[in-house]
């Protein structure tokens, strides 16, 4: 099975998706999660710098900004919590 190759530009991977991608090994794809809803408010928290380098190393191991993996954990704990 073909596994999608490293990109530097958008023509490269334009040029890739105008090939036969049946033979492409699909198991290397992950999830990924669309944000829709409009972010019209803002939160201002004051935290710890180890608090916050720790958060930015995890969202990095996410493959996120960090923002968005604070606003995942929240959305995360308050649908636990229903």
């Amino acid at each position: 099975m073909k596994r999608v190759p490293e990109f530097k530009s958008d023509a490269e991977a334009e040029a890739f998706l105008e090939q036969d991608l049946s033979g492409l090994d699909f198991e290397q794809f992950k999830p990924m999660r669309f944000e829709i809803a409009q972010k019209d408010a803002v939160l201002t928290l004051r935290i710890p710098s180890p608090l916050l380098e720790a958060v930015r190393a995890k969202a990095r191991a996410q493959g996120v900004p960090y923002a968005r993996y604070v606003r995942m954990l929240l959305e995360a704990d308050l649908q636990n919590n229903r």
